[in-house]
């Protein structure tokens, strides 16, 4: 933190981001969470969509995306609203938001591996993928866990055992220091350099098949609004950690306006990577109708 000079007040600027941020998180949740909702209903209700690992990923994703809007508003609220909540309380609530987002962009490079397998290798890979896919996301999740738990107990040994039952108005956050942004930027890094990858080998294999020829725009199109997506993700979220907590005007507006986009992906992952889907689009109205339909 910078707080050189005298009429920095962190504290104030702290509030004032949080009461930007809770309101632009119930947004994001309510939009979210509500296609979600649609995404996974049409998937359970169709035997063949649940056998789809791409969509059995897809949905592990939006999960992560609503789990990550809705304790953003329950952190971010209790910040705004000064409510005096147990230190304790406060950083398992952002322990909790931090592991599921580190769950979406866990789940995007899988989803991005699964189509690289799928596209490069057909005939051997569905067996091995469709057999695996519960002890991969099993194993994904045991790793994010138990690195956020490390990085927990490593930076959370100064209070005394009992300071972490006492109030605190601004919910101070955790895995904030300097071993800790380290090995964000470093996981942030090797996820993304893994999902491009992935693309890159896709690409070179549906250019040598003919999928990407001029005519094709629409193969083109995807894999470029995929990597426009996850850039939305990844870039902000490195400028985020990078840059810290600072005083100033420059600062602040810089810090919302990345929250703002990096907010605005989330909205949008349901549309880009589910209800463009075709098999999913092929299923919606029937699913729309069927909804008409029950309602008095």
């Amino acid at each position: 933190m910078n707080l050189s000079s005298e009429h920095c007040n962190i504290s104030d600027w702290l509030r004032l981001e949080a009461t930007v941020k809770a309101s632009v998180y119930v947004v994001a949740f309510s939009i979210a969470t509500s296609l979600t909702v649609v995404i996974i209903a049409i998937v359970s209700q169709s035997l063949q969509l649940r056998k789809e690992v791409r969509l059995v990923l897809l949905c592990h994703h939006l999960l992560c995306i609503s789990s990550y809007c809705g304790l953003g508003v329950v952190f971010q609220g209790m910040r705004a609203l000064l409510a005096n909540s147990p230190l304790l309380l406060c950083w398992l609530v952002f322990g909790a938001q931090l592991s599921v987002g580190e769950g979406i962009l866990f789940t995007l490079t899988l989803m991005a591996l699964n189509t690289y397998l799928a596209i490069c290798y057909p005939l051997t890979s569905p067996s091995f993928v469709d057999s695996a896919k519960y002890r991969i996301l099993a194993g994904t999740w045991t790793m994010v866990i138990l690195k956020n738990v490390g990085l927990f107990l490593i930076e959370g040994t100064s209070p005394t055992p009992a300071s972490v039952f006492q109030s605190a108005p601004l919910c101070p956050v955790i895995l904030n220091g300097m071993p800790a942004r380290v090995i964000g930027v470093f996981s942030l890094a090797f996820l993304l350099s893994l999902i491009l990858v992935s693309y890159c080998l896709i690409y070179r294999e549906g250019k040598r098949a003919g999928h990407f020829n001029k005519s094709n725009i629409k193969a083109r199109r995807t894999v470029l609004v995929h990597l426009l997506q996850i850039s939305l993700h990844v870039i902000p979220t490195l400028i985020i950690i990078g840059l810290g907590k600072r005083c100033g005007v420059f600062f602040f507006a810089l810090n919302l306006a990345l929250f703002g986009i990096f907010a605005f992906a989330q909205c949008f992952n349901p549309l880009v990577y589910g209800l463009r889907n075709r098999d999913l689009q092929s299923k919606l109205y029937p699913w729309l109708c069927c909804r008409k339909k029950l309602l008095p």
